[in-house]
């Protein structure tokens, strides 16, 4: 597959999800799958940002994509370690990372770079992480986004507590890049 192709056929995806191109056409016509239809013929195409986001929702591997990094947004209030480990991930070719300063930012960017994953400090001064959970799971077009909370140590009630306010997994300060990618890939369910 070429990896500057943004829209793909049926025939495409069902080799990405090894599956038959009639359940991807299934998956279309029922609406879990977005895309268009080629004007005046029935011809389907999905851009690769939804397909991405229903394998997301549907715990499928990201690994039949060829050329498709998962995107990463860090929030995190120790902009040197962030920016460290953006620098870190960057040298796996499978992340594109970008770094936001404040929960302001953070929420701009996730509009714009549409994440697959945000990895975000809890001690930000600007934000609710309960409500962020909020608003990204809510929020269509990031639905599939996954949460990861970066913290100091905690203790096993306040790690609960933030899984269940939405958080998909708990990064714990201090770390290294293979924790954190590690902590990506099961909380994006990729197999590598």
């Amino acid at each position: 597959m070429n990896n500057k192709k943004d829209v793909l056929t049926t025939g495409e995806v069902a080799k990405i999800c090894n599956v038959a191109p009639r359940t991807v056409s299934k998956w279309f016509d029922s609406g879990q799958l977005r895309g268009y239809r080629i004007p005046g013929s029935k011809d389907r195409r999905i851009p690769l940002d939804q397909l991405v986001r229903f394998m997301q929702a549907h715990n499928m591997p990201l690994n039949g994509l060829d050329g498709a990094n998962t995107r990463i947004l860090i929030a995190d209030t120790n902009v040197e370690l962030s920016q460290s480990l953006a620098e870190a991930l960057c040298h796996d070719e499978r992340f594109d990372v970008k770094v936001a300063e404040c929960g302001f930012d953070a929420g701009i960017m996730a509009e714009q770079f549409r994440p697959h994953m945000v990895m975000l400090d809890v001690m930000l001064e600007d934000v609710n992480p309960k409500k962020i959970c909020k608003i990204i799971h809510e929020n269509p077009e990031l639905q599939g986004t996954r949460i990861v909370a970066i913290t100091s140590e905690l203790t096993d009630g306040e790690k609960q507590a933030l899984l269940q306010q939405g958080f998909d997994g708990l990064l714990t300060r201090p770390f290294d890049v293979s924790k954190v990618v590690q902590c990506i890939e099961e909380a994006m369910s990729i197999i590598h």
